[in-house]
């Protein structure tokens, strides 16, 4: 088994990302996503849940976690997840339940075999103060490339719109920054991570700043 450029610490903070083989969807509609964030929060876990087994996924008592998340986001063929390791192997444990139970899941879905995504998950160590802050704001604003694929490069064109967007993303944790209730907040555990966002004020502020940036 080849090992990790990154070995996973405890207590450091990951950036986390797994794509679909040859760049493929891995989410089509919103049951893909939905079961997607229901088996993210059930893999934080030391027991081995049957998610299809679970009504109210969001109450479930779950043990002992694995790993603390920040922040995430599913985007139609891809995920991004800010991670920090809390139990012994927690993130590769983590990650191996929820991509094992997703792939599952999908292809018995979509009548497929074989590998769902696209080769090891990749994982970066955020090894300074300003990357960890700064991985908040990438991963929320992933999804804008959605309505402008080229925004990075050319700068936003429609910010209204860019922002209305982005407020309606129900598939990242950008709606939990701000202050909205849901069920999913649950997923999250902000309490291990720096607070760089107490108010949804401050986090308008930072988001608002990287979409301005030309």
């Amino acid at each position: 088994m080849s090992l990790r450029k990154i070995p996973f610490v405890p207590d450091e903070y990951y950036h986390i990302y797994s794509r679909g083989s040859d760049k493929r969807k891995i989410f089509h509609d919103n049951s893909d996503y939905n079961r997607f964030l229901n088996i993210l929060y059930l893999s934080n876990s030391d027991i081995n849940f049957r998610f299809d087994r679970i009504e109210d996924v969001y109450s479930t008592e779950r043990g002992q976690r694995l790993v603390s998340i920040g922040a995430y986001c599913l985007m139609p063929n891809h995920v991004h997840i800010l991670i920090k390791q809390v139990a012994e192997n927690g993130i590769s444990r983590f990650m191996h339940k929820l991509l094992t139970a997703y792939s599952m899941y999908y292809n018995t879905k979509y009548e497929r075999t074989g590998g769902l995504l696209e080769g090891k998950f990749k994982a970066e160590l955020l090894d300074s103060d300003n990357y960890l802050k700064y991985l908040f704001s990438y991963i929320h604003l992933n999804p804008v490339k959605l309505i402008e694929p080229k925004w990075k490069e050319s700068g936003i064109r429609n910010r209204n719109k860019a922002i209305d967007f982005l407020n309606k993303y129900r598939y990242s944790s950008y709606q939990d920054f701000m202050r909205i209730d849901r069920k999913e907040k649950a997923i999250l555990n902000l309490e291990d991570f720096p607070e760089y966002f107490p108010t949804k004020e401050k986090f308008q502020e930072e988001i608002f700043d990287w979409i301005d940036y030309k």
